[in-house]
């Protein structure tokens, strides 16, 4: 049943969650009824989608045993694709709406955005100075926001690694965010 899902978003079965999600906008772009489309295809559009995305999350479930926690640290570390994931890696003293702004201004300095759900998660593949694919969740935290940050080698999302060797450190990856959001002017 969820391959028919993935059919109807025109996605092999192995696409990730970010190309899922890209797949049912460009579809709601074409088939939304206040866009002139059809309700009954633009429903067939969001179920198919919230169908990949459960069939996403149980393979990602009985993958469980794959993942393991660096003693050193919060880091959860994927070792089927890569992806490292350091929660509450850093603090943005501004609200959510501000930080995810930030955020997004310095994605595009450094690479390009890959998919948002403002203002509490962003994805964006990095090239300079350093080149990984990152998820960044925002959440509000007593005036400010706490950014969690995956990283992985661009296109660990879906499973494609590129380059095949390269998994880059999240402290760093970490770091250069923070340098980014140093140079933006908040005032």
């Amino acid at each position: 049943m969820s391959d028919k899902a993935f059919a109807e978003l025109g996605l092999p079965p192995d696409a990730g969650e970010a190309e899922i999600r890209l797949a049912r906008r460009r579809l709601a772009r074409e088939h939304h009824p206040d866009l002139g489309g059809d309700s009954t295809r633009m429903k067939a559009v969001n179920e198919a989608a919230a169908m990949a995305l459960r069939s996403l999350q149980d393979r990602n479930s009985t993958r469980s045993d794959e993942l393991r926690r660096d003693p050193s640290a919060s880091k959860l570390i994927d070792d089927w694709n890569g992806q490292t994931r350091d929660v509450a890696s850093f603090t943005v003293e501004a609200l959510p709406v501000e930080a995810f702004e930030g955020l997004l201004i310095a994605a595009a300095w450094m690479g390009e955005l890959v998919d948002d759900e403002p203002p509490y998660r962003l994805e964006a593949n990095l090239f300079d100075p350093i080149r990984c694919w990152c998820r960044l969740e925002v959440v509000p935290d007593a005036g400010s926001s706490t950014v969690s940050l995956t990283v992985g080698p661009i296109d660990s999302q879906s499973g494609v690694v590129d380059p095949p060797d390269v998994e880059p450190d999240v402290e760093v990856v970490r770091d250069v965010w923070v340098n980014a959001l140093n140079e933006i002017d908040w005032s």
